[in-house]
């Protein structure tokens, strides 16, 4: 008895470790692909954000207000849905893996409606002042994967609607902003 324990026990870990070592590297840097029980992956949708500046009402009335700069993607949601009730394992691929992946990647939540997702990235007040970085983050843990990508390990989250940004820290100027997004139900 304890043999046939001993002997499944092995053949789970070697089938574990053979799917592992099947699984590989997204195949472009910025590309994200979400890692499912199965040992397959389903690619991440990807967008290019648009960046808007907004000046509240109140600002052109009395001189006192806000202006919020949002980045907007198009659509209501992404095709690409997971499970509220489950960690997610995202595989990330960067220039390289050498950089703290919280100073190349970042998770967070939109604020989604019928036509459109937006996450609120800068703000600036009349007596509020400057704040950047203003977006709903999703905190991870992550590890390397691969010579140039990133594991990430995310608690379950809320329904709604999700983005990944994968920066390249060689370049912080990047004209295009690329957003890869999911979906919770």
């Amino acid at each position: 008895m304890r043999l046939m324990i001993f002997t499944l026990f092995f053949s789970f870990i070697n089938i574990f470790a053979i799917a592992q070592s099947t699984v590989t590297e997204p195949e472009f840097a910025g590309e994200a692909v979400v890692l499912k029980k199965d040992s397959t992956t389903q690619i991440l949708e990807k967008q290019t954000v648009q960046t808007k500046t907004k000046a509240g009402a109140g600002l052109f009335l009395t001189g006192i207000g806000k202006v919020k700069t949002k980045i907007t993607i198009e659509g209501c949601c992404s095709p690409v849905r997971l499970r509220s009730n489950e960690p997610l394992t995202f595989i990330t691929r960067a220039v390289d893996n050498v950089t703290d992946p919280l100073a190349v990647v970042t998770v967070f939540k939109f604020e989604s409606s019928k036509k459109d997702r937006k996450a609120e990235i800068a703000s600036a007040g009349t007596f509020s002042g400057v704040s950047q970085n203003n977006l709903t983050m999703v905190s991870f843990n992550a590890k390397k994967f691969g010579t140039s990508s990133y594991l990430l390990k995310i608690d379950p989250q809320q329904p709604g609607e999700y983005g990944i940004i994968i920066r390249n820290p060689n370049n912080l100027n990047q004209a295009n902003l690329i957003v890869a997004c999911f979906g919770i139900d």
